[in-house]
């Protein structure tokens, strides 16, 4: 059996790839999955392009395998940067062998296994066409169900609905790395999640460039809400979280999901960018502040308790201190609970890249810093009024010290949020729902004891 280590990098939808491509080579009875990259027969790099800071990991990742690899051990660079800089990462790093697209996934194996002839061209880069009309890859192919290292057997696992993005935002290249929207036929999602509940999975996490669109390609009418209660109808699932919401896709039907079905988690994930109308405008973002207050205002007195995250970017091209400082006061008021401030990253391609009145990079990250300090302040005072309350909360391991469990409330999505902590008088196992009274908190940390 021969060995293939796959690093993922980036958001969740790379995760979910990443697991694809782990089963297809588990599928084939002639490799076995391992995480030390010293000793792989084939080291896959799946790798994110949205902002400078990724590809900078992604370079690390890369150039760190080449490093510790065996000699005769192939290098595959896949993902979001094969797909934007296939040419320069083959001219660039010479150890790499291959250079897959995001759309070029089915055709990882044959080539690694010496039919590289017959679909490569002589430099090892094949990106495939992503705006073919039907998308590069059959998202309704189920066949990867059957196969046992589809996905770990946690306690969560992120369920992709859709691929591509029509959204054209200024600052973004999603779109120009993933192709169009396309959501995934109605059946086919539900048949996933069905298998993953069998594999012991308790919490789904769905998961799109844009979940509030789910279905609008297909279907022409959103069916997120639609989806979420059928999958709460399914044994073993006992969570339901969605990330990736837009705020002018937010209706009454989700809402009516959000605040009536027990199984579906009371967090939403919106990432607004901003919050001044100008910068908003020129984002080419859908919706002005108006709007999204408006429906954050709506989502707290209609969803009691509910936990809302977001993503802001600082130092977008020609933003002034008044309008960052809006920003910041708008973070002080307390919208969310829970928040991530980015730099803006200068992208190729973009019309934000073209734009006059860049921003210093030392401008932009301070800017950057002052809004998570903001956020600080809201974070404490919203862990503040949790104590004192008690949780249902999903045990996902045990600390380092060895005497706290870790876990996640309702409140926290795995990879993003913090994690609670509790101490218990009875063993717990992996999985196991328990209800946490919270002591205290520190910083962005609850800390309680099961109760």
């Amino acid at each position: 059996m021969k060995q293939v280590c796959i690093i993922a990098l980036g958001c969740p939808k790379n995760i979910v790839d990443s697991e694809h491509i782990s089963a297809d080579f588990a599928a084939t009875g002639r490799y076995q999955l391992t995480n030390d990259q010293t000793v792989a027969d084939v080291v896959l790099v799946n790798t994110c392009a949205f902002i400078g800071s990724a590809r900078e990991e992604a370079v690390e990742a890369i150039l760190g395998a080449a490093e510790t690899m065996k000699p005769d051990a192939k290098l595959v660079v896949t993902g979001c940067m094969a797909q934007m800089y296939g040419e320069i990462i083959r001219e660039e790093m010479p150890r790499v062998d291959f250079v897959f697209g995001t759309g070029t996934y089915d055709d990882i194996i044959a080539t690694v296994e010496g039919a590289e002839s017959e679909i490569y061209e002589d430099n090892h880069v094949h990106v495939g066409d992503i705006f073919d009309k039907n998308g590069p890859v059959d998202l309704n192919d189920l066949s990867y169900l059957d196969r046992e290292n589809m996905h770990s057997t946690g306690t969560y696992a992120f369920l992709k609905i859709a691929d591509g993005c029509n959204n054209a935002c200024s600052y973004c290249v999603i779109p120009h790395l993933k192709g169009r929207y396309r959501s995934r036929k109605y059946e086919s999602v539900i048949a996933e999640a069905k298998r993953l509940a069998e594999k012991g999975v308790k919490e789904i996490i769905l998961v799109a460039q844009d979940t509030t669109r789910y279905g609008l390609d297909l279907y022409k009418k959103r069916r997120l809400p639609e989806l979420m209660d059928e999958i709460s109808n399914i044994d073993g699932i006992e969570w339901i979280r969605v990330l990736y919401t837009y705020p002018e896709q937010i209706d009454d039907n989700l809402i009516a999901v959000l605040k009536n079905n027990p199984k579906v988690c009371k967090y939403l994930d919106i990432p607004i960018q901003h919050i001044n109308d100008r910068i908003l405008k020129d984002m080419r973002r859908r919706g002005d502040s108006a709007l999204i207050k408006s429906v954050l205002t709506k989502l707290r007195q209609e969803v009691p308790g509910i936990v809302l995250r977001t993503s802001l970017i600082a130092g977008y091209p020609t933003e002034t201190e008044e309008e960052i400082q809006e920003l910041i006061s708008f973070v002080s008021e307390g919208w969310f609970d829970r928040l991530g401030a980015f730099a803006y990253s200068r992208e190729d391609g973009t019309p934000a890249g073209e734009m006059k009145g860049q921003i210093p990079s030392r401008t932009k990250e301070a800017r950057a810093r002052r809004i998570m300090r903001a956020q600080h302040k809201v974070a404490c005072a919203k862990n503040k009024a949790r104590v004192g309350k008690t949780y249902r909360t999903i045990t996902e391991g045990v600390a380092d010290d060895g005497i706290f469990y870790y876990g996640r409330t309702y409140g926290e999505a795995p990879d993003i949020d913090d994690y609670v902590y509790f101490v218990s008088p009875e063993p717990l196992e992996m999985g196991d729902m328990v209800d946490v009274y919270i002591q205290t908190y520190r910083d962005y940390e609850l800390i309680g004891e099961v109760r």
